[in-house]
């Protein structure tokens, strides 16, 4: 179990396709907030004292505030994992929605327990302002700003990290799934996808064929990213590894990747300059 939660933190190497780049944006990452945030935490105590308030409340607050918001910041780290401003399709972004209101609650959540708990140890009684729905609404628009603030810091410090040749880090495999079973396989084994009714089925450099129900166009928005075309309605080709492109007239071609043929519409002529230029 620790290593599975080590690897999507990005700690180690195999679940998400992580890197040394991946830890060091991790570190660094950290390490920028631990210190923004206890400035500005700072600046607040120091507010505080100058208009006349006991530093020890404040203090407290801040401090509770903070220890909080490192112990939550997994949340807004693993959505990042999980779907960084570059995914595709674009409709993976929804997952940080969930996860900023997440964040604001555990945060809100973990503050006030910290707080309960320092005072019942110095002897005093710690009372909520208000209920906690409404100390929550009234947080969570400063959450939501810091998640905000937190998924571009992790995607700066990323792309300063990048060294010159670095490619975005796409998965090297993909998971073929028919029912409970699950095949993942290298992307560089796909050949060929084509529409089968209800499924799509993968042509793999192995002579393998397997099933899987989706349709066509989610298999290609996940897959265009990484290499694949459209040149069909009901067909798509790991344009890698295509080894000739042979005309039949009226403009349609065939795509031949080793003994395997695929149609070339020639209602994709976009996909016939891509192929030619990969």
């Amino acid at each position: 179990m620790k290593e599975v939660i080590r690897q999507w933190l990005g700690t180690s190497g195999a679940v998400s396709g992580t890197s040394g780049r991946t830890r060091l944006t991790l570190f660094y990452s950290f390490a920028a907030i631990a210190i923004l945030v206890a400035a500005v935490n700072t600046i607040n105590v120091i507010s505080a004292e100058e208009g006349g308030h006991s530093l020890a409340g404040p203090i407290v607050w801040e401090g509770s505030s903070w220890l909080s918001l490192l112990g939550f910041f997994w949340i807004p780290w693993m959505a990042w994992r999980w779907a960084p401003p570059s995914i595709r399709p674009r409709w993976k972004l929804l997952l940080h929605g969930p996860a900023a209101l997440a964040f604001s609650v555990a945060h809100v959540g973990g503050f006030d327990l910290l707080r309960i708990f320092i005072y019942r140890m110095a002897g005093a009684h710690y009372a909520l302002v208000g209920s906690f729905a409404t100390q929550l609404q009234f947080e969570m628009r400063k959450d939501v700003l810091g998640y905000a603030l937190f998924i571009g810091l992790f995607s700066l410090i990323d792309h300063l990290l990048r060294r010159p040749g670095d490619t975005l880090s796409e998965p090297s495999t993909f998971d073929i799934r028919d029912g409970a079973r699950l095949t993942r396989v290298k992307m560089d084994e796909i050949l060929a996808v084509t529409s089968a009714g209800n499924y799509v089925e993968f042509i793999l450099a192995d002579g393998r064929r397997l099933l899987m129900r989706a349709p066509l166009r989610s298999v290609e928005e996940e897959l265009a990213p990484r290499g694949f075309v459209r040149t069909h309605r009901s067909w798509l080709v790991n344009a890698h590894k295509v080894t000739t492109l042979k005309p039949e007239g009226s403009g349609d071609y065939t795509v031949e990747l080793g003994k395997q043929s695929v149609p070339l519409s020639r209602r994709f002529p976009d996909a016939l300059a891509k192929l030619r230029a990969s």
